[in-house]
């Protein structure tokens, strides 16, 4: 079944659409801070904790909602990019 099928697959998607968005707000809040102070251990530490975090989410969402990007299609027979509605897109969210 296609996961755009169903409302309750869009639902997921769409959470973890957010999930995901706030993981990568944190990700650039911390860099900046690591901008400011590159020597503070817990920082880096929290920065790679939350990189970890995005690419399991990232994986999650692209396994079970489609390519959140162009480098997210892995189907070797088709080209998925364009087969669902873009993460932009109303019907994907």
């Amino acid at each position: 079944m296609d996961n755009y099928s169903c409302g309750k697959c869009r639902t997921n998607c769409y959470e973890l659409k957010k999930k995901l968005a706030a993981v990568e707000f944190a990700i650039i809040e911390t860099v900046l801070y690591l901008d400011a102070y590159p020597d503070s251990a817990p920082a880096l530490e929290y920065y790679h904790k939350l990189r970890e975090q995005r690419e399991m989410l990232l994986h999650e969402y692209e396994s079970k909602c489609g390519p959140m990007t162009m480098y997210g299609n892995k189907s070797g027979s088709s080209w998925q990019w364009i087969s669902k509605p873009w993460p932009w897109e109303y019907d994907a969210n």
